[in-house]
């Protein structure tokens, strides 16, 4: 299992626009292409005050079906157009971790 973590900053005043973004145009777009080995996706938000962080895990069985999602540069942040128009920032690329224990509480 591969997981991929993803970080992105707003404005408090484009928060809300880019959560739209998020849920309403990518999400949809990644899971209509029904990406062979892609499991789930979670989105996170926090406040940080001035701005506020979102971020991303999703995962993977293995890095093949990373590479299905995001090409052999892989590590390359997948950030369309509208997303990019109401983030500050956001990290380039994407930090991916190979899954070797989870634990149920």
């Amino acid at each position: 299992m591969i997981c991929r973590c993803w970080r992105g900053w707003t404005t408090r005043a484009n928060a809300d626009a880019y959560q739209r973004v998020l849920t309403q145009e990518v999400i949809p777009a990644i899971e209509a292409r029904r990406i062979e080995g892609f499991r789930r996706m979670e989105m996170m938000r926090r406040d940080l005050g001035d701005e506020v962080e979102f971020a991303t895990i999703m995962w993977f069985d293995d890095i093949e079906a990373v590479k299905r999602f995001a090409g052999d540069d892989y590590e390359m942040a997948h950030v369309p157009a509208a997303a990019r128009a109401v983030l500050k920032r956001f990290d380039a690329r994407s930090a991916h971790y190979e899954v070797f224990g989870a634990r149920d509480q």
